[in-house]
């Protein structure tokens, strides 16, 4: 860890300009009926709770813990409250870089080009459990994005407001009812970044080779974020980034599994649902798929599907008791490796 002063250190990245940047640039949500956003709304908050008892009752997860509503917000209000979470995330991690004249041009610029992406993503995250928000964890979910997912799909606007409810309610479900993971993730994240600021050029090196590492994936048909963990030049850094990674891809692939496993009594369209939202999913213009892929997004819907096969094969094999032994502590864990041969995961874990 760096022992520069606190006196001398900058943060790296100016969150509050990132919120300010990404709310004046985000795209209005659609235009819908007055009683229609209403109805989206109050659904949204209300079917939050609903879903967490299927989502508890499913996975044997979070007994006598409190069922909360979440929260609805607009575009503009998940970028403030997205920004909000990073810098609670990172909070120590990226004040350590030693300070020089420039540092607020520079945090400045981080912040606004932080506020660009948040700008594009804010325009397509349905929902999100951030467990750094708000102190205690924030469960939001972008009705305007809700809205135009289903119409866009025309599926039942009940059944498709359940299904997201049922995905977020599995993320809150997993950092509350599993009382570690939090601070793991945290610390990881921590020891990932503060490993790049312990080198005062190490994360602008990084930053600088990443143009050329998305074009040798893009040449290699290969993954754009398996790309940036080749960057990485420490074997602690890499190894942080791979437990990062298969966590990430276990709690994504989990939710997704559950929320299609909670069953056609409670989302009676959801074969159609997940049909038609994986075909979405893989959809957009040729810009859009630029994006996507340089922020990492395509490699994010690869995690979905990898860890809900994951998950549904270890459910297969023992069961969702055996499958929750994933979350005992950190060391039962999947790896990467494991995540892409859960029989070994079972074998190493259940013997």
């Amino acid at each position: 860890m760096s022992t520069v002063s606190a006196e001398k250190t900058r943060p790296v990245v100016d969150w509050s300009l990132a919120a300010s940047t990404g709310a004046f640039l985000v795209r209005g949500g659609p235009a819908v009926p007055k009683e229609e956003a209403q109805l989206a709304v109050t659904e949204l908050r209300e079917l939050t709770v609903d879903a967490e008892a299927h989502v508890r009752e499913l996975t044997g997860l979070g007994a006598g813990l409190p069922l909360l509503p979440g929260e609805v917000v607009d575009r503009p209000g998940w970028v403030r409250s997205a920004a909000a979470g990073l810098d609670a995330l990172t909070a120590k991690a990226l004040r350590t870089l030693p300070s020089n004249p420039l540092s607020p041009v520079l945090a400045g610029g981080a912040g606004v080009q932080t506020g660009v992406v948040l700008a594009f993503l804010a325009s397509r995250v349905l929902g999100q459990y951030d467990p750094f928000g708000g102190g205690e964890g924030r469960l939001v979910l972008v009705a305007p994005n809700v809205v135009t997912a289903q119409r866009a799909m025309d599926v039942d606007g009940r059944d498709f407001r359940m299904w997201v409810c049922l995905h977020e309610s599995t993320h809150r479900l997993q950092f509350t009812a599993v009382d570690w993971l939090r601070d793991y993730f945290a610390d990881e994240v921590e020891r990932l970044v503060s490993g790049l600021a312990d080198d005062e050029d190490g994360i602008t090196d990084l930053f600088g080779r990443l143009p050329e590492a998305f074009r040798e994936a893009k040449r290699n048909k290969a993954d754009g974020v398996l790309a940036l963990g080749q960057l990485l030049r420490s074997p602690k850094q890499r190894e942080v980034f791979d437990k990062l990674l298969a966590l990430s891809t276990l709690l994504e692939g989990h939710a997704d599994y559950v929320m299609d496993a909670v069953g056609p009594a409670v989302v009676p369209s959801v074969e159609t649902i997940r049909a038609r939202f994986t075909a979405r999913r893989e959809g957009g213009g040729l810009l859009d798929r630029v994006l996507r892929a340089l922020l990492g997004i395509d490699a994010k819907i690869r995690q979905y599907a990898q860890g809900s096969a994951f998950t549904t094969r270890v459910v297969e094999r023992v069961g969702m008791p055996g499958f929750n032994a994933v979350w005992t502590s950190p060391n039962t864990l999947p790896s990467r490796a494991e995540i892409a041969d859960p029989d070994a995961w079972v074998r190493r874990v259940h013997g």
